[in-house]
């Protein structure tokens, strides 16, 4: 005699059905995504704050990509760090860009993104953003170092810059340190 079947019969469909969803799930896992870019800013690119087109102002201006693929667009340093370095926006950032001012048009920036994790920032100098007072900023602590001499202010890394520098009410003008 044959000994009676304990396990579940599954149909052959539904089997199919399952294999191939735990394929398609195992698919996403160990993928990386492709490596974060800066993108162009455009005629019609606006500033995530405040609406403003980027490329009607002068000054650097700033690009953030989140994990999740979003990006936003900041018309000003200040109004960056104001959204990275802010606990209550804590978003998962995958890159942060901004521009190497030694290349760029200060009036008319364009394109010459850099991470901004490893730029330089001149904070204080007598140049005006779209903002008023903002962050210059740099690919080399030299070249910062000429446009401070220049135009007055002071280097800073990155992780030098404070939240209360980035206070989009005039937390950088009101620094006793500069």
């Amino acid at each position: 005699m044959n000994a009676p079947r304990t396990s579940a019969y599954i149909p052959r469909s539904l089997g199919a059905a399952i294999l191939l969803a735990a394929l398609f799930a195992a698919g996403g896992c160990g993928k990386e995504q492709a490596p974060a870019q800066a993108i162009a800013i455009g005629p019609d690119t606006a500033c995530a704050l405040d609406g403003m087109l980027l490329a009607d102002y002068p000054g650097p201006k700033a690009q953030i990509q989140y994990d999740n693929g979003e990006r936003e667009f900041f018309c000003d340093t200040v109004e960056m760090f104001s959204m990275v370095l802010r606990p209550e926006s804590a978003r998962r950032v995958r890159a942060v860009y901004t521009q190497d001012m030694a290349k760029a048009d200060w009036q008319a920036p364009r394109d010459n993104w850099i991470d901004a994790t490893t730029a330089f920032y001149v904070v204080g100098s007598k140049l005006k953003g779209s903002m008023g007072p903002t962050f210059a900023s740099f690919a080399s602590r030299e070249a910062a170092a000429a446009f401070a001499r220049e135009h007055g202010g002071r280097v800073l890394g990155y992780a030098e810059v404070t939240p209360e520098m980035a206070d989009l009410r005039g937390g950088a003008m009101q620094d006793e340190r500069m």
